[in-house]
């Protein structure tokens, strides 16, 4: 296990050790002995809700029998589990409004894919209370985005912004989800026909991830999901995209590469074709590295040596220990973007993407004519350099 971090100390150590992808008794072990030191129970508490991973912590403790044993002052035990509780209560209402939309959209033949959030917690977790649940997240044609906005609407789903008719037809080239709200909270349905927004420039195949897709139960239901080689590659891009901020992303990470099955060689192809070997390369490092994820030599093999990665994966995991929020907005943030990949073409394809495609943020700060919807780009020119000037 990784060096305690010297800003979080035992409680990141804590943290890290019932996140781990090691033996239960070891696990148990661990925790034991790290829970002999003086804990800082709130900042524990904290960093587990930060991260994600409040229901890893809370199985961890209960294995552990540090709940009601002792080792967890009493004092702080009803919040602890008062967070795993909340965590099923949500998952389980989101299990049903899942079943409820698919089973709608279905009706219509709309195919969608559930990912992330619970379809997750069912492949990978095995159960849907042990991973942190936030929303709906469901993949869909591009071509199929009206329908399903108007399918959801009959449930009562409405979009979280509104865009006119011009706005909707570059957003769908542009973007990549749509966020709804419903009576039971807002943003509680994500619809996405991409993974990133396009400026990111890493083009994946929907069309392919559509065919690829493999059926699990979901809420107990029979549904279709990304393949584990396609979740490892749109995983890893989705938590570069974050700067790997939150631990539950290398979690969900770390157990992937622990499926016997996976396809490596497959997954080194495509990653190649996408050029995103290098944020791979960091993806697989980090989870090894703060959560004992063994790398198979498979792994290793499926990918083309890189002397920048390792060095990125130093930096990367210094900042993620040091208990800090990355801003996304920064000169900073967009070079490290450009450092994460290994061809000068998909360099400069991001650039070029970022600096002239406009989005929300342009079409709220101006409103323009229909006629003159191209003038756009030249708002987001202005208005990224202004950004970066202050930054």
């Amino acid at each position: 296990m990784p060096a305690t971090s010297p800003t979080l100390g035992a409680e990141w150590s804590i943290l890290l050790a019932a996140c781990s992808e090691i033996p239960q008794q070891e696990k148990t072990q661990r925790i034991r002995r790290l829970l002999s030191q003086p804990i800082r129970w709130e900042l524990l508490l904290d960093l587990s809700d930060r991260h994600g991973t409040h229901p890893l912590l809370y199985q961890a403790l209960v294995a552990t029998e540090a709940v009601g044993a002792g080792s967890v002052p009493s004092q702080h035990i009803p919040a602890i589990e008062r967070r795993y509780q909340t965590n099923l209560h949500k998952a389980l209402l989101l299990s049903r409004e899942l079943i409820r939309i698919v089973d709608h959209l279905s009706s219509l033949n709309l195919e969608v894919i559930p990912y992330k959030g619970l379809a997750l917690a069912e492949l990978l977790y095995r159960d849907i209370a042990l991973r942190q649940t936030g929303d709906i997240d469901l993949l869909i044609r591009p071509q199929d985005f009206s329908l399903v906005r108007n399918a959801v609407r009959e449930l009562s789903y409405s979009p979280h912004t509104t865009l006119s008719e011009a706005e909707e037809r570059a957003y769908l080239k542009s973007g990549y989800e749509c966020a709804f709200d419903c009576a039971a909270g807002p943003n509680l349905l994500e619809v996405q026909w991409a993974f990133q927004p396009r400026f990111y420039a890493v083009d994946f195949d929907m069309a392919g991830l559509f065919q690829r897709a493999v059926t699990l139960k979901v809420a107990g239901r029979p549904m279709k999901t990304p393949s584990p080689e396609d979740l490892l590659l749109v995983l890893s891009a989705h938590a570069a995209k974050h700067v790997w901020g939150r631990l539950v992303w290398l979690c969900d990470i770390a157990r992937l590469m622990t499926l016997p099955t996976l396809d490596w060689s497959r997954i080194g192809s495509q990653a190649s074709d996408l050029g995103i070997v290098r944020i791979l390369r960091v993806t697989i490092l980090l989870a090894n590295r703060l959560l004992s994820a063994p790398i198979m030599p498979t792994a290793q093999a499926s990918m083309p040596e890189d002397s920048g990665a390792s060095a990125l994966a130093d930096e990367i995991q210094t900042y993620i220990e040091s208990n800090t929020a990355f801003n996304v907005e920064s000169l900073a943030y967009f070079r490290l973007m450009m450092r994460l990949r290994e061809r000068s073409a998909d360099r400069r394809r991001f650039l070029r993407r970022l600096v002239f495609t406009p989005g929300p943020g342009e079409w709220q700060a101006v409103h323009l004519p229909a006629p003159l919807f191209p003038l756009y780009r030249l708002v987001r020119l202005s208005r990224l350099a202004a950004r970066l000037m202050r930054s």
